[in-house]
């Protein structure tokens, strides 16, 4: 475990992405999977729905650049399990999500991403999304330990996950830097492996 690796809270402005059933392709959508690697990743978020006729529109991640806390509603992240969706978030800016309901895969790419994700009731986030378009320069912090998010002085008890709380706190979201640190372990078990031929 490396310290630098632990998540305890993340922290900052936030932006409300409303609706219900926000599915993978419209967070990134298909045609951008060409590309070999995440790098570019945070210039098609949400592409589609940021643009009309070729110029950008009123769509929050339009309106909330910088912002680092994303407020969704149910079921975000369904359909596909490409994890694009999550690194196409996490490359724009957001450390961390809020939410009513997350497709299991896509909470758990996110995971993977030491990004925490908290469920709440719909009537918390509904406020606090409405609370964020009053106040965009509002900050707003995720307590990982606790599944709370606090804001403007008012704490909304939610719930994080049970495997990405401990995840996050051990520091061990990130699992090629954990078989990285272990590498000779690794190492070893192969050799031991009288199946394995180490030439």
């Amino acid at each position: 475990m490396s310290d630098d690796q632990v998540v305890t809270q993340v922290s900052g402005t936030g932006v409300p992405i409303p609706g219900d059933d926000i599915d993978t392709d419209q967070i990134l959508p298909a045609r951008f999977m060409k590309e070999v690697t995440f790098d570019n990743m945070a210039r098609y978020l949400f592409y589609d729905a940021r643009r009309e006729d070729g110029d950008r529109n009123d769509h929050p991640l339009n309106r909330f650049e910088g912002a680092s806390i994303a407020v969704v509603n149910q079921n975000f992240g369904c359909g596909s399990s490409r994890e694009h969706a999550p690194q196409a978030m996490m490359r724009w800016g957001v450390d961390g999500v809020v939410g009513e309901s997350f497709a299991e895969i896509f909470r758990d790419n996110c995971k993977s991403l030491g990004m925490p994700v908290v469920t709440a009731d719909h009537g918390a986030v509904v406020t606090l999304q409405e609370w964020l378009e009053d106040n965009p320069d509002g900050e707003v912090t995720v307590d990982v330990e606790n599944g709370a998010v606090r804001y403007d002085g008012r704490t909304i008890e939610g719930h994080i996950d049970d495997a990405m709380r401990e995840a996050l706190l051990g520091g061990i979201w990130d699992t090629t830097a954990l078989m990285y640190s272990n590498r000779s372990k690794v190492e070893q078990t192969v050799a031991d492996l009288p199946y394995v031929d180490s030439r």
